[in-house]
């Protein structure tokens, strides 16, 4: 869309341009300069749509807690872990985590209870972050952090007999923990990765039914699975230099369209200085001219490929090519000197004219003899700016 904005600004200032060279019979042409903000030219990633970058994760392994002090003989005991998430960025993301499973520990004498958990975790891609976005890294490395809430019943063990004020123990109680973990992500293939991680959950003294000891009770668990992606990783690539490159091959093509329009109403003006035309005699011939404006095809930093924006361009030659049956056209490329050797360059050049010459056989029928090939590599720059120079360029034969 910025793309298209672009080119109509720059159709505007042609046509401004026009109706300039109409109205005056001397015209002074300067060159249309369109100022761009320095921007930095790094790709930036956004999903295409709320519906990718979507996962499912199914895991199970073994916890622990760690609860009052003096407790030596901490049990291991199975969990089970189902999540869903997202990834909004390749460096961000969410995911809801639930957890269940028993947990025993001693503390005179075993005790045991069950726990159902519900977590929102918020996920940072470290590898993408500080290495730069690569879907297909073998290897990352996500921290993360988290809050929830956990349902902890079925007690048993803990002594049942009221304490000093009266109160019973309690058989079930919600509490609201906050956790942090650490995940390792394996990929298998584009939909499928292998997952470990450690995460540990702080709950008030009261996680086992039991206040003593510490303050802070602890749930530490190790959990291992796969994560399976529904449209793999989708993020779509902006760079804003691609449309700063744009805007500068609009404003070169303006220039050349404001130049050769300067040339015809200069001549125009010339014509029509000289009303009536004197009367030419029979034996004198006079010979026809014409200006024909030919484009130039860009391209960018070390590619000979014609992109969609400059094929409009080689459409144009076909045409002329086509309504100009005897005429023949030097199809001459060029390369940026500031990039490559001037041997690779020279390489380069006559790929760019190959391409151009390419599509006019292939795609427009034009015949191979009617073209004329050069490569003039990197030693002349059409340019000043040097980034321009990367180009093809159409001229007559002489």
């Amino acid at each position: 869309m910025k793309k298209q904005l672009f080119l109509m600004a720059a159709l505007g200032g042609v046509l401004m341009a026009a109706n300039d060279a109409n109205a005056q019979e001397t015209v002074v042409v300067e060159e249309s300069t369109i100022a761009v903000e320095q921007v930095q030219c790094k790709d930036i990633y956004t999903p295409g749509s709320w519906r990718d970058n979507w996962y499912i994760q199914l895991g199970a392994g073994m916890r622990t807690p760690l609860v009052e002090n003096g407790t030596k003989d901490r049990h291991i005991t199975a969990i089970y872990n189902l999540a869903v998430g997202r990834w909004i960025s390749p460096y961000l993301g969410f995911r809801f985590s639930g957890y269940y499973g028993s947990m025993h520990w001693k503390s005179g004498h075993m005790a045991s209870a069950r726990t159902a958990n519900l977590n929102v975790d918020f996920m940072w891609d470290m590898c993408n972050s500080i290495a730069g976005y690569n879907p297909s890294r073998p290897v990352s490395i996500v921290p993360y952090i988290g809050l929830g809430g956990t349902f902890v019943y079925r007690f048993r063990g803990v002594e049942d007999a009221n304490d000093y004020q009266g109160n019973r123990p309690k058989h079930n109680q919600w509490m609201l923990p906050v956790s942090a973990g650490l995940q390792l992500r394996f990929r298998l293939s584009e939909y499928v990765d292998f997952f470990a991680e450690g995460r540990a959950m702080f709950y008030g003294d009261n996680f086992n039914n039991t206040v003593t000891g510490r303050p802070v009770d602890i749930d530490v668990s190790a959990v291992g699975g796969l994560i399976i992606h529904f449209t793999g990783s989708k993020f779509e690539r902006y760079n804003p230099c691609d449309y700063v490159n744009a805007l500068a091959a609009a404003n070169a093509q303006v220039n050349d369209l404001r130049g050769a329009l300067a040339t015809t109403s200069a001549a125009l003006a010339a014509a029509e200085a000289q009303l009536p035309c004197p009367e030419v005699p029979e034996a004198v011939a006079v010979e026809e001219t014409s200006t024909t404006i030919f484009p130039t095809v860009r391209f960018k930093l070390n590619s000979a490929y014609v992109s969609s924006e400059e094929m409009v361009n080689v459409y144009n030659i076909a045409e002329y090519l086509k309504a100009n049956p005897d005429a023949q056209i030097v199809i001459r490329g060029y390369a940026d000197k500031d990039t490559g050797t001037a041997a690779y360059n020279m390489k380069l050049s006559e790929r760019r004219a190959q391409a151009v010459a390419d599509i006019l056989t292939g795609d427009y029928g034009i015949s191979a003899d009617r073209l004329i090939l050069e490569a003039a590599g990197s030693d002349t720059q059409v340019y000043p700016t040097n980034d321009w120079n990367r180009i093809v360029i159409f001229a007559a034969p002489i």
